[in-house]
């Protein structure tokens, strides 16, 4: 596990009391509840790992989220499944933009990339009635 000490990346003010460590997963979870918030997003993905993507749960939210954080820049790559109908595009922005406000604003780290990765769609049950096929 990466942990980088804040001060050291940052101007902090209050040296003299000591350091601050966050580590790479408490970003990866701030960043993966951050994604799940935005409507259209039906969940995490376990990324690129093994080949397989799966759903992940709210206890694994940091498993669809990798961090780098060098010197004063962090980047965040995000693996999402998306729901049926939503525009993705649109869903792609608001991710991106509500994961950089969120990590910078619980962290002061300085976020300058946010990738989304759309891993699947989700189609739920009435979905997969619309989508069956009209002959039989």
């Amino acid at each position: 596990m990466e942990v980088f000490k804040l001060n050291e990346l940052f101007k902090d003010e209050n040296t003299e009391h000591g350091t601050v460590k966050i580590s790479n997963d408490v970003v990866a979870i701030i960043a993966g509840v951050a994604a799940t918030e935005v409507d259209g997003v039906a969940g995490m993905s376990g990324g690129i790992t093994g080949g397989i993507t799966e759903m992940l749960g709210m206890k694994n939210l940091s498993k669809g989220v990798k961090v780098e954080i060098e010197d004063k820049e962090t980047t965040i790559d995000l693996y999402i499944i998306v729901e049926y109908g939503s525009k993705i595009s649109e869903i792609g922005e608001k991710v991106q933009k509500n994961v950089k406000n969120t990590v910078e604003n619980m962290t002061g780290l300085n976020i300058v990339e946010v990738n989304v990765n759309i891993q699947g769609v989700n189609i739920s049950k009435e979905n997969k009635t619309e989508v069956e096929p009209r002959v039989k």
